[in-house]
């Protein structure tokens, strides 16, 4: 055997699996970002992985070779939505104003991520693979919120009531993620904003 060409054959070996890997993880990514997108639309009953599957534009095999059970997609898709929030919460912009930050954090209750963690709470609460998953995540986003809402808002926890009241903030949010679940409900959502803003302004800084 010429170890030359041994050689060039392992060579060519290497640098063909590294395009597969790529495919694979990209299918992978796909199915992820499918499984929140149809939860978000379709929520848990309506979410199989034949759905999801179609829904990537991959096979029914493919997405069973990744996720071989629909709770093995799904508790990888918990992961995912849990990631996916930490980075949107990493990538606020800075307020210029407390109406800014309120309607900052707001933001974070009324978009698809919310809409599909939602959907996986729902979910948990009667899958007992979830269940664990979730509550974990949940609780460390919990906390990565009022950490990044403190920033924002520019406020000192220290102060009595500071961390009561930006808590009050983040539940107040929440509530109006739920109300915006059935209906657009933007235009009252506006005004308890700007009603928020003010109660902030005179409760933290005043």
């Amino acid at each position: 055997m010429n170890p030359r060409t041994g050689g060039e054959r392992t060579a060519g070996s290497t640098r063909g699996a590294a395009p597969k890997q790529d495919r694979s993880r990209a299918t992978r990514q796909r199915l992820l970002q499918s499984a929140v997108t149809c939860l978000a639309e379709h929520g848990w009953s309506g979410s199989t992985v034949t759905v999801v599957a179609e829904h990537a534009g991959v096979s029914r095999g493919a997405a069973q070779h990744h996720f071989p059970t629909r709770e093995d997609l799904f508790t990888a898709a918990v992961e995912y939505v849990a990631e996916e929030r930490s980075r949107a919460l990493r990538e606020l912009p800075t307020p210029a104003s407390a109406r800014a930050a309120v309607e900052t954090l707001v933001g974070l209750y009324t978009g698809p991520l919310f809409r599909a963690a939602l959907h996986l709470w729902v979910a948990a609460s009667n899958e007992p693979q979830l269940g664990p998953r979730v509550t974990a995540l949940e609780a460390r986003i919990g906390r990565e919120t009022h950490r990044m809402a403190v920033e924002l808002l520019g406020v000192d926890e220290r102060r009595p009531g500071v961390r009561e009241t930006v808590q009050g903030l983040l539940d107040m949010a929440r509530g109006l993620g739920l109300a915006n679940l059935l209906t657009d409900d933007s235009a009252r959502r506006e005004r308890v904003v700007a009603q928020w803003a003010r109660l902030l302004e005179n409760a933290l800084h005043g």
